[in-house]
């Protein structure tokens, strides 16, 4: 009996591949069984390039006849930047193909297994569901409400401290869990920070990933007024990547204007969005984050900006790395910084834990309980 699951996993693995690369695309992989051996495989290198289908048929050739198909997605059936691959699936002759999960893109005519179906090929749907869900986890969030996957990382004490009191953060964490942080830039399509954390730190928040070109996200920052330096390293940092800038409605109207054309002359986006009690909404920011496509967005800080982000309800998932180190006082930075709920049942849930360690550090991932979540009342960066 062919086994199913085990083939499937071998597809998504395949499809981890193209993590970084195919955005606003999903991730897919695919992997072609014949007589209980593999004879083609393939994934999604690149937006724009072949898609996991054709490039696991073109793998096999002429073996892929009569084969299994497993693919991580729905084939496509609609002319994109490439052809349908229901079609390319039909003229391989492939007599079965097994899905992990339909496409929830409601922007596409869809109907890729009942092509299939009614071409006389076999198609299984569900195998592997809830994995292939969760790699693509941030294109399902942003093809159904058009708004970025947003995902917070911070890095502490035990004792909840983020940085001294001086602002030194240099390191809380070691270097095998910053290596993790830097897989998650390249994986997303944007990282946000705020304005203070420009200016203590001097960021280039950029990726950088040993032995592998990593791709840099788009910038982010939070400066409500403006006030960034024009010789901070994120406008002077060359990468193939965007640098936005955010500020409030009508900042050129205050003294900035010539700032502003100054920094759009260095290649860099000013980008006016409303204000809520003096600071950057991010509620109606992630509509427009969304309407220029970034698709998943990382948040990394500060502390203020994390509490602002939570409060606001944007955020779907959360790494909190603790590192084996004791502050020791009361007036380092804390992780969220600004007033709290007065109930501990006001607390914001979090779900689907999952603990790593990375060397001496502990890393909690898991995922905002929005069906359960209170107000918090916050003070954004």
């Amino acid at each position: 009996m062919i086994d199913d699951p085990h083939f499937m996993e071998m597809a998504l693995a395949l499809a981890q591949k193209g993590r970084g690369f195919t955005s606003p695309n999903p991730m897919v992989g695919a992997v072609i069984v014949k007589d209980g051996q593999v004879v083609g495989q393939g994934y999604h290198q690149t937006l724009g390039g072949a898609h996991a289908e054709l490039n696991a048929i073109q793998d096999g050739g002429s073996f892929v006849k009569g084969g299994t198909l497993y693919v991580t997605l729905e084939p496509c059936h609609h002319t994109g930047r490439t052809p349908p691959c229901t079609e390319k699936i039909l003229d391989a002759g492939i007599d079965r193909v097994v899905v992990a999960m339909k496409d929830p893109n409601p922007d596409v005519r869809g109907g890729g297994l009942e092509f299939l179906k009614n071409h006389g090929i076999k198609v299984t749907l569900g195998v592997c569901k809830d994995e292939a869900q969760k790699l693509n986890e941030a294109f399902i969030k942003y093809v159904t409400t058009k708004r970025p996957f947003v995902i917070i990382k911070c890095a502490a004490t035990l004792d909840g401290r983020i940085a001294t009191r001086t602002g030194d953060s240099k390191w809380v964490t070691g270097e095998e869990a910053r290596m993790f942080v830097h897989r998650l830039r390249h994986a997303s399509d944007a990282i946000m920070v705020g304005i203070n954390t420009v200016k203590k730190d001097d960021p280039a928040l950029t990726t950088r990933i040993k032995d592998t070109q990593g791709s840099d996200p788009t910038r982010v920052i939070l400066d409500t007024h403006l006030s960034i330096s024009e010789n901070a390293k994120v406008l002077r940092f060359v990468s193939d990547s965007d640098t936005i800038i955010v500020t409030g409605q009508g900042v050129s109207g205050f003294g900035s204007g010539d700032k502003k054309v100054r920094i759009e002359q260095n290649s860099a986006r000013v980008m006016e969005s409303p204000v809520k009690n003096g600071w950057i909404d991010l509620d109606p920011l992630m509509d427009r984050l969304g309407a220029i496509g970034i698709t998943s967005l990382l948040i990394e800080g500060g502390s203020r900006v994390f509490t602002s982000a939570l409060a606001a309800g944007i955020v779907d998932k959360i790494f909190f790395f603790y590192a084996p180190k004791i502050l020791g006082g009361d007036d380092g930075v804390p992780i969220c910084r600004g007033p709290g709920p007065d109930l501990m049942n006001r607390c914001i849930p979090v779900k689907d834990i999952k603990i790593e360690r990375f060397g001496d550090d502990v890393m909690i991932e898991g995922y905002i309980d929005t069906a359960n979540s209170g107000q918090i009342k916050c003070l954004p960066e």
